[in-house]
């Protein structure tokens, strides 16, 4: 047997990433999405898998390059999906038997999702149009001169979408066997989620809508359920005020509708949680009211971006609801019976679970990670049981602990000076001799609201290859704890937070004898970075750092982040020309005199969500003062480079931070 390596950056190039499993009504067949690099290693390509339960036989479904978001009919004869093609992403059909797929919405902006009228006769998607013009079929533009941008709303850009383009998203039905097509929602505002009533008689989305003589409704940070007849009448606001809500589905029977939201209590920081709401009107109830627990996905990992994870789903008799929870760094599936009894936890901890979708017999595909594993597709036969061995269905990346070595990592707990018990984990290099002490990298999260866990994290697996112990953690702030843990460092950035992060790597010290306190080094992204920023203008423990699409500056990260001015006002508790002070005080550019650590600067040039003038900010001040530093400016990157941006940038950046650390540790 032939010696395993350990893992590189380049392994990225053959990692395979599956998603968006969807049984056929009858339960016998499941169409998932395989992902993976192109050959040019500036993109990727996908493509429908299909799976025949019963015989456990797969083979490949659709002959697009970019195929995704697969959606059975409701009488399983054909299959809808979206397909980027010459540019464009549209709606496009293919025979549950197989053959030549055809292509159903010619809209002007393509299509960005979509669902099944429950006859079968329409799709219902999402599109973008300008607000006073409606929909437009494909058309050749003539060449336009360079025009300028005229901006009159404070959400001028996103960093998925770049600078917003005058467009807003809204519904469409369209007749997949011919017929004239219909747009539902119109106005100034953007369709979120949304769903067919199963007895076709409404359609329900969420969205929040301009009051009276608003042109937009920029500063709101709560929204609606709406509801209207397939038609676009009849138009009826169904939620009461002072809630977010994020995802919706019906009941099987049409009479009520499941929903995550959060009432918004403790800001950006509240936990989503499970509410029902009747379809016709009325109270909004809490069924998951005595859960301390974020329902939903909010897992940390570098395998996956911008997907959409299952949301609230019924059971097939509508007696139950299933539903992701946080939790424990664990993404599980939850049940929560709508008779009263309380909810419980059905498939087993310590995975991360991305997607999920009930067979007829109750049984539970799911799509899972694992700190082993990027992500496979798995059946769950029986649902009462939340400790069973399930049947792998696929196995997209065999290569790894097979001729690729891989490390896995040891949960560990401990108690802050405070009394808070914290969470983290450490991944001890392969090969390590007795009595050798290895360098060490403290990892930190992002958000800070998300979760370090039980998943697959190539950018820690490459670092232990490299002979490095990585230990990362989720200190006060992060989700997976309850309320009271994600609250902690709202106003408080680089207090308890900061002391959780040096209380940690001192237990980690105590704990594991083999980890060298004299070759220690840091990194993170976003949060993650200017916790990196404030760590080395607070102590020199660290020989060697690299922070990440970070924040340096409060006070400009205001005006020019797409998030800056209500991200700012909710977590650091002010605004840039009331609150000066307090912004400067909590900004890592404040104390740059103090930095005396190697800093390596990683950043995307179109990161509108941590523009780069932060890390620019940053350089500029420690050349300055002739401290050692560097700057990597990762073009046509956005703040998603680290888990889904160009692949070939992605390998270039974690070649820079093992190349820093290993020059300086």
């Amino acid at each position: 047997m032939s010696k395993q390596r350990g893992i590189t950056p380049e392994d990225l190039y053959q990692i395979t990433w599956v998603h968006d499993p969807i049984p056929s009504p009858d339960g016998t067949r499941l169409v998932y999405v395989s992902r993976r690099v192109n050959e040019q290693q500036d993109g990727y390509v996908s493509r429908l898998m299909l799976l025949e339960l019963d015989e456990l036989k797969e083979r490949p479904f659709t002959s697009g390059t970019r195929d995704h978001s697969p959606a059975w009919s409701p009488d399983g004869t054909r299959l809808a999906f979206l397909r980027e093609h010459e540019g464009k992403t549209q709606a496009w059909l293919i025979a549950a038997d197989g053959g030549e797929a055809i292509r159903v919405t010619h809209l002007e902006q393509g299509v960005s999702s979509l669902c099944w009228s429950p006859d079968g006769s329409s799709l219902l998607v999402k599109s973008s149009v300008k607000p006073d013009t409606g929909a437009g079929e494909d058309a050749d533009e003539p060449d336009k001169p360079l025009r300028e941008l005229v901006v009159d709303r404070i959400r001028m850009k996103s960093d998925a979408s770049g600078l917003w383009n005058g467009q807003r998203a809204h519904l469409f039905v369209i007749p997949v066997d011919g017929g004239e097509s219909r747009q539902v929602t119109s106005g100034h505002f953007d369709v979120a989620d949304y769903a067919w009533s199963p007895d076709g008689s409404s359609i329900a989305w969420i969205t929040q809508m301009p009051k009276a003589g608003e042109d937009n409704n920029d500063f709101s940070m709560t929204n609606h359920v709406y509801l209207a007849r397939p038609d676009g009448s009849d138009v009826q606001q169904l939620t009461p005020e002072g809630y977010q809500f994020s995802r919706l589905a019906f009941a099987p029977d049409s009479g009520s509708i499941a929903l995550f939201a959060n009432d918004r209590s403790y800001g950006n920081a509240t936990l989503t949680k499970l509410y029902v709401l009747p379809a016709s009107g009325g109270e909004l109830r809490c069924v998951s009211k005595d859960w301390d627990v974020q329902l939903g996905h909010a897992i940390v990992g570098d395998m996956r971006s911008t997907l959409t994870t299952t949301g609230p789903v019924y059971t097939r008799d509508g007696s139950t609801i299933l539903c992701l929870a946080t939790v424990h760094g664990s993404v599980r599936v939850a049940r929560f019976p709508l008779d009263g009894r309380h909810g419980e936890y059905l498939l087993p901890a310590e995975k991360e679970i991305y997607q999920f979708a009930e067979l007829p017999d109750g049984s539970i595909i799911a799509a899972q990670a694992d700190v082993l594993n990027p992500g496979d597709i798995y059946l769950y036969e029986h649902s009462k049981a939340s400790e069973q061995e399930p049947v792998q269905l696929t196995c997209s990346n065999p290569q790894l602990g097979k001729e690729i070595g891989v490390c896995t990592p040891e949960t560990f707990w401990f108690d802050a000076s405070d009394g808070l018990r914290l969470q983290g984990w450490i991944m001890k290099p392969a090969h390590t001799t007795k009595d050798v002490k290895v360098p060490t990298i403290l990892e930190i999260h992002g958000g800070p609201h998300m979760m370090y866990g039980f998943t697959f994290m190539h950018e820690f697996q490459m670092l232990a290859a490299q002979g490095y112990a990585v230990v990362y953690l989720n200190p006060r702030g992060g989700l997976g704890y309850g309320q009271q843990f994600v609250n902690a460092c709202r106003g408080d950035y680089g207090g308890g937070d900061y002391r959780d992060l040096m209380e940690a790597l001192d237990y980690a010290l105590s704990a594991y004898p083999y980890i060298d306190e004299s070759r220690l080094g840091v990194t993170g992204g976003s949060y993650g970075g200017f916790m990196t920023n404030w760590i080395v203008g607070h102590t020199n423990r660290f020989k060697a750092a690299v922070t990440q699409r970070s924040i340096s500056n409060w006070l400009s990260f205001y005006g020019v982040s797409d998030i800056g001015y209500y991200f700012t006002e909710d977590q650091i508790g002010g605004n840039a020309w009331e609150d000066t002070e307090k912004l400067w005080k909590h900004s890592p550019l404040a104390y740059v005199g103090q930095i005396q650590t190697p800093l390596l600067i990683l950043h995307g040039e179109q990161d509108l969500r941590c523009p780069i003038e932060q890390a620019e900010q940053l350089f500029i001040a420690l050349k300055r003062r002739g401290q050692k530093t560097r700057l990597v400016r990762f073009p046509g990157a956005n703040h998603e480079l680290s888990r889904g941006g160009n692949p070939y940038l992605r390998v270039r950046r974690l070649e820079h931070i093992v190349g820093w650390f290993n020059e300086h540790l």
